[in-house]
């Protein structure tokens, strides 16, 4: 009867064990920034740790500081954020409660871009050649903080360029207009954007570096997140997002497509890159 007894209860823990951690109902919640970097990267995640059983509540913020602190208040358990350049001091004020858990994508970049068809590769050409780009770099609204960061990089290379405050939108369709006509322009613009790969445009290169290189993104959480649910860490570290692949999505959200569904497409396009993340070691 014993030995009976000793093989149920073997059966029985083995049984449990076998059960994966996924399949208890658990919740994350997510924040995530309304731009168009952080949602694919925050929707592709989503899908995947879905896929793995848990269920996902997404928070969206406008705002750094209130996403922080509702990261530090536990509102929210993970954010995707860059720590080192855009929310630099929000993470340096807050990262003694928070902790990293992984890479997601990298090379968020801001600089002055112009179409490939446009003969000069270097910031240092701009000044012999400003009669052709009309004496102007169109820039986006005021207190931007690609704004900021032009206005250095003009005084650091003594450019005769009139950096031109304006907007996002204005942008944009200056250099369609620009692109349509074959005609030279300089613009403020970052990456990912999907004004880089839908009109051919490239960076030019910055010898000095006044602008600041080119910076990751991290997945970050309320400090004891990994060790409290160690399954969802390595769920979250098998994602990476290249920023060439975000920039393809904002192309298609740019061209109709919900944001929504410019992810849901990408997921179905990259099926096999997906479970490749989702069979990783944490299984």
């Amino acid at each position: 009867m014993k030995a009976i007894w000793k093989t149920l209860c073997a059966a029985a823990l083995a049984a449990m064990t076998a059960i994966p951690v996924f399949a208890q109902d658990k919740t994350i919640k997510m924040g995530t920034m309304s731009w168009e970097d952080l949602t694919p990267i925050t929707g592709i995640t989503k899908k995947v740790l879905e896929d793995k059983g848990y269920k996902v509540e997404v928070t969206t913020f406008a705002e750094w500081g209130i996403a922080y602190a509702a990261l530090t208040k536990g509102d929210v358990q993970l954010l995707a954020s860059q720590v080192d350049y855009v929310a630099q001091d929000y993470w340096e004020k807050n990262n003694r409660r928070l902790e990293k858990i992984s890479p997601v994508s990298h090379g968020l970049f801001d600089g002055i871009a112009v179409p490939d068809y446009v003969t000069i590769t270097s910031v240092e050409e701009l000044n012999d050649n400003a009669d052709k780009f009309g004496g102007k770099i169109i820039g986006i609204e005021p207190g931007a903080g690609i704004m900021r960061e032009t206005a250095h990089v003009v005084d650091e290379y003594g450019l005769k360029l009139q950096l031109v405050e304006g907007s996002t939108a204005a942008m944009t369709a200056a250099v369609k207009s620009a692109v349509d006509r074959q005609e030279w322009i300089a613009v403020t613009v970052w990456q990912p954007m999907w004004m880089m790969p839908k009109f051919n445009m490239r960076f030019l290169e910055d010898p000095k570096g006044a602008f600041p290189p080119p910076q990751t993104y991290y997945w970050i959480a309320q400090k004891g997140f990994a060790e409290a649910d160690p399954f969802a860490r390595e769920t979250i570290a098998s994602v990476y997002v290249p920023i060439e692949e975000i920039s393809k999505i904002n192309v298609a959200v740019a061209d109709g497509k919900t944001m929504d569904q410019a992810v849901a497409d990408w997921i179905a396009a990259h099926g096999d890159l997906i479970a490749r993340w989702e069979n990783n070691k944490a299984e």
